[in-house]
């Protein structure tokens, strides 16, 4: 509000002097013209001047107006004789600096409008003087280096017009164009925005359910057989579950936070969370052989990634390839890090599913891969099961 403000004032400042000098300066032209002196007393130059100037002040407030008020006075000072005989160009240069302000704050079509309008009375005003007025004053002392010559002050008042417009024209395109480009950065990052709490809603419930869904079947396979079974099993549901819920709170906290660095959130998962995630995995079946090498500490943003995208890749095991075994492998250093996913394949012959090839987890992989400028390969290996490897190149070039 400040910055406005004080902006604003600082252009109220520039408009006064700008106004005060552009009156100095037609005052003295109607004191000492390069033509005929007007007929009006040496006195009234200076309230013509300043009747012509003032719009300047007020043009920032009121741009229409003020440049009507610019082109009549100079208009009727024109047709009235009480300007300078060979410099009535001068007297429509307030006109051209309200003119400017109309053309940077108004559509294109009204200010070329306006400019029509200004250059249309203008000539007319200009035609009047030499035709009916000039005749009548009496001849200039000595002769003028720029004797008054009509085409030349019409040329003048138009180079004026045009210039002040198109300044105006190009000011308000270029505004226009950062207001485009600000609304554009500002849905990009709505649009990232919501792929990433896609991405983050998509892993904590896609592994979740998944392996909810795999306990949930076997419980009720071997409720009535096997009821420690089934009891292990609903313990299994009843802690992904309670873990979800916890992953799902801490998003939300996330969400609603607004950036409040004393919001108590729950810390977002990384390298030391992957034995908890390998031992749902086994619960569900899988048996997973995770190996850390970990030569340097992750930043917390890329360990997250690391963690989802283990996580994603070992729902899918649960999800298309339990019960099986399986192994993750991942290498840290100081610049790289690499996930590699192996598994054997279902123990079971199972009907093969299109979702491990091109399914939402495999594109949130890829995204997340693809922040850091790594590469993410998944696919069949020749000696059956399924391969998962992901790069991410967190620390630079080598």
């Amino acid at each position: 509000m400040n910055g406005a403000w004080q902006r604003l004032s600082a252009g109220k400042a520039v408009d006064t002097a700008l106004a005060v000098v552009v009156a100095l300066l037609i005052a003295w032209a109607i004191v000492d013209p390069p033509g005929p002196s007007s007929w009006w007393p040496a006195w009234s130059a200076w309230p013509v001047a300043a009747v012509l100037g003032f719009p300047i002040a007020l043009r920032r407030h009121r741009p229409l107006p003020m440049l009507g008020a610019a082109a009549g006075a100079a208009v009727l000072a024109t047709t009235a004789g009480a300007v300078a005989a060979g410099a009535i160009w001068l007297s429509f240069v307030p006109a051209a600096l309200a003119l400017y302000q109309v053309a940077a704050t108004t559509t294109t079509g009204r200010s070329a409008a306006s400019l029509a309008a200004c250059v249309t009375g203008a000539t007319a005003a200009v035609q009047v003087f030499y035709a009916q007025v000039l005749p009548g004053l009496p001849a200039a002392p000595a002769p003028s280096e720029l004797p008054p010559f009509w085409p030349v002050e019409i040329g003048a008042i138009c180079v004026f017009m045009g210039a002040g417009w198109a300044a105006g024209a190009v000011v308000r395109w270029k505004r226009e164009t950062s207001a485009r480009l600000a609304r554009h950065l500002a849905e990009a990052a709505v649009a990232d925005e919501r792929r990433r709490i896609a991405r983050e809603l998509h892993d904590v419930i896609g592994h979740s359910m998944g392996l909810i869904a795999v306990k949930a079947t076997v419980a009720n396979h071997v409720a009535e057989t096997h009821p420690q079974e089934a009891r292990a099993a609903l313990a299994v549901i009843e802690q992904t579950s309670q873990s979800a819920l916890t992953e799902i709170r801490r998003m939300l906290g996330l969400l609603r936070a607004d950036g409040d660095p004393h919001d108590d959130l729950t810390p977002a998962p990384g390298l030391t969370d992957l034995p908890e995630l390998a031992s749902h995995a086994r619960s569900a079946g899988v048996d997973v052989d995770l190996v850390v090498r970990e030569e340097a500490a992750l930043p917390p943003a890329v360990a997250l990634s690391v963690y989802r995208i283990v996580q994603e890749a070992l729902t899918n095991v649960i999800t298309h390839a339990g019960p099986t075994r399986c192994s993750v492998q991942i290498d840290i250093d100081e610049r790289h890090a690499t996930i590699e996913v192996l598994d054997d394949g279902p123990r079971h012959r199972r009907e093969p599913s299109s979702a491990r090839h091109g399914g939402h987890g495999l594109i949130g992989m890829r995204e997340r891969t693809a922040m850091y400028g790594g590469t993410l390969t998944a696919g069949p290996r020749p000696e059956g099961g399924f391969r998962i490897t992901a790069h991410l190149a967190y620390g630079g070039p080598a």
